[in-house]
């Protein structure tokens, strides 16, 4: 009587492991259906927690599951190079051995543990890549010193005011073959799903097509993204790209130098340069932009963050983006080369986060493939409104992109009208073709039908 039972067991484990893989290496588009409907939370591991180690970070992973996170992207987990380090501890993109950890962080048994447990409970994890430069003392500067690109006296040099770096030499076969074998080396035995690659123009388009092709061999669902707004990196076999423009007009129409449709013009210029199926990283802020340009706190001040982190979350083409501690929130600028841990406790943003991500994983509407219609009002310079439409499922966003009080109509009728309910207010509320609309300044309404 026990072998037909251990029998049945093994064949229910063998085919429940093929149903998984078959839905592992799904693809919609050319890219891996998880990240259709999904999101990701950008991970700053050193400022996160006072310890600043994957170990503490691993004590918020229940949090952001239970707020809706679903792909984590670390800032590079790297070691740090020490020539020329910019303050105390450097920054984390000037890297002094890609197939190693921070030790800041911990070792490389804790990083897999940290993956093995972001898997198990059903997180996808990033890691940063990059590929354009090393740090001012990586052992390849003295091993393989044609890797980089010299001067006319043979010294290796920097690019930009990165004067702790050093930029690679892509005309180098040799180095194109070990970037390529390093980054696989992630893939194949630390188990992540995916890079995000910095500073993406920088290496060549050989480089990339051949680069993304293996790593697509390595792992058939792997995601990839650029950071960079240039189309050209979609025809190498990047995922996505940045929404760069898209975000530089947010800002923009928050600071009240452009009107609210202005935003059309940078969708009609995204869509005449991107392929149909390219994909668009949305974003209030990220490290850089909190670091430096003190985003979203100064760039999208107090009520005005929010109707655009809506538009992030619903936008066409948009994969949606949330930095560390925009949900406390925290509101400075983190430092870039000094421990500056961030402080969570309030979490006053995560009931609003959770409503947005969980619509955006609920409904095929807020794919990225999902069809965009632009929703006239009778305030266009102040209204900006919108349909999402996909497989029977329609989302309706409508945002006030100004400082002050709106009454309007939509002229768009046929798309509004029924008994949406408003996710926010978690309300049925039935629109009619003639429904007058009031939002506050910088209101928002979210409808899913």
């Amino acid at each position: 009587m026990r072998k037909p039972l251990v029998l049945l067991i093994i064949l229910s484990a063998f085919f429940a492991c093929k149903n998984e893989s078959k839905t592992d290496t799904a693809q919609i588009d050319g890219h891996p259906a998880w990240i259709m409907q999904g999101n990701i939370y950008e991970v700053n591991v050193r400022q996160y927690t006072p310890e600043g180690t994957f170990a503490a970070f691993a004590k918020h992973l229940d949090r952001l599951k239970q707020m809706g996170v679903q792909t984590l992207w670390f800032m590079p987990i790297n070691p740090i190079s020490k020539v020329e380090r910019k303050g105390t501890l450097g920054s984390y993109y000037a890297v002094s051995d890609y197939t190693a950890i921070n030790p800041e962080y911990g070792t490389m048994d804790d990083w897999k543990a940290l993956v093995k447990q972001a898997h198990e409970k059903g997180f996808k994890v990033l890691i940063d890549w990059v590929p354009n430069h090393t740090g001012a003392d990586h052992y390849w500067l003295e091993k393989h010193p044609a890797f980089y690109v010299r001067d006319s006296a043979g010294k290796a040099v920097s690019q930009f005011d990165w004067t702790d770096t050093r930029k690679l030499n892509f005309a180098n076969a040799e180095l194109r073959d070990t970037m390529i074998k390093q980054m696989k080396f992630w893939v194949t035995e630390t188990g992540i799903d995916g890079l995000r690659c910095d500073y993406a123009v920088g290496p060549s388009r050989a480089f990339w097509k051949d680069c993304t092709k293996e790593l697509k061999a390595a792992k058939s669902n792997i995601f990839l993204l650029a950071e960079t707004d240039s189309a050209w990196l979609h025809d190498v076999g990047f995922d996505a790209t940045y929404a760069w423009p898209e975000f530089n007009m947010m800002k923009l129409i928050a600071a009240g130098k452009r009107n609210a449709s202005a935003f059309d013009s940078v969708l009609a210029f995204t869509d005449s340069t991107l392929p149909k199926n390219g994909m668009r990283l949305f974003f209030t802020s990220n490290h850089d932009e909190n670091s430096w340009n003190k985003a979203d706190f100064e760039t999208m001040p107090g009520a005005s963050h929010a109707p655009f982190a809506v538009l992030t979350q619903t936008m066409k083409r948009a994969i949606p983006l949330v930095y560390s501690g925009q949900e406390e929130p925290v509101l400075r600028a983190i430092q870039f080369f000094e421990k500056d841990p961030m402080g969570f406790g309030k979490y006053e943003r995560a009931p609003f986060y959770k409503k947005l991500l969980e619509l955006h994983s609920g409904s095929a509407a807020l794919s990225p493939d999902a069809s965009f219609t632009r929703l006239h009002t009778n305030m266009d310079d102040k209204i900006y409104a919108y349909a999402r439409e996909k497989d029977g499922k329609k989302v309706v966003v409508i945002l006030n992109l100004s400082n002050a009080p709106q009454s309007f109509t939509i002229t768009d009728n046929a798309m509004i009208k029924g008994a949406p309910t408003e996710i926010f207010a978690g309300a049925i509320h039935p629109i009619q073709a003639d429904t007058q609309f009031k939002l506050a300044g910088w209101g928002y309404l979210v409808y899913r039908y």
